[in-house]
């Protein structure tokens, strides 16, 4: 028995092509992490492969680099969530790397940089229950602690498992009187294939949506 495939513009399965990309970065939040050096110093570093379930954010991490060393050594870390506007930032840190020497598959584009707040123009501000900063200015600050680290199926990577412990959100952001966040006013820095973007207008809502709830009562 045979069936054919319709997405929902009507297009069939046979109207693909197949391609072979680089990576897969299909529209994920960057990351700001903050961890804390063998020196008691601070590495930060933006990232680009976290999801979250419930309380727990995994964080895909390059085996070789400064924040893979730290988390597996130190468990404290901030997940700092920037917004749209904050992209340049971002990027004046992507060349740079904590890890002194620079690892050989890194030697060819990243230089070594121990003051990548500075190098960043971002300012640190203290966390309440871990020991690395938050980034000062991201709408969105989860410190949390590592539970699990483990390398993935290649070998090249690490794959962190951590618990969220404390949520600092702009109150900007958060639907007054409420611990939710308000998705009219909160849009995450989006890495689209290598590709810096923010979200577009709302198209609608889960079923499940508190805040759109919240606008039908108020």
């Amino acid at each position: 028995m045979t069936t054919e495939t319709h997405d929902l513009s009507g297009s069939t399965a046979g109207d693909h092509v197949v391609i072979a990309p680089n990576i897969l970065y299909f529209g994920t939040p960057v990351a700001l992490l903050t961890t804390e050096n063998d020196d008691a110093t601070v590495n930060l570093s933006p990232m680009s492969s976290a999801w979250a379930l419930g309380q727990a954010v995994v964080l895909g991490l390059l085996r070789s680099g400064q924040t893979a060393h730290n988390l597996t050594a130190r468990p404290d870390v901030v997940i700092n969530l920037p917004a749209p506007h904050q992209w340049q930032a971002v990027e004046r840190l992507a060349r740079l790397t904590g890890r002194d020497p620079v690892p050989a598959e890194k030697r060819e584009l990243y230089r070594y940089e121990s003051a990548k707040f500075e190098a960043a123009g971002l300012r640190a501000e203290p966390s309440d229950l871990v020991r690395p900063p938050r980034v000062a200015g991201c709408p969105l600050q989860l410190e949390a602690r590592a539970e699990r680290a483990r390398p993935d199926a290649t070998g090249r990577f690490l794959i962190v498992e951590t618990h969220v412990v404390r949520v600092h959100a702009d109150p900007s952001i958060v639907v007054p009187g409420t611990d939710h966040v308000d998705p009219a006013a909160w849009s995450p820095l989006i890495f689209n294939f290598r590709h810096y973007q923010g979200l577009g207008p709302e198209l609608g809502h889960s079923f499940r949506s508190e805040t759109a709830r919240r606008r039908v009562s108020g």
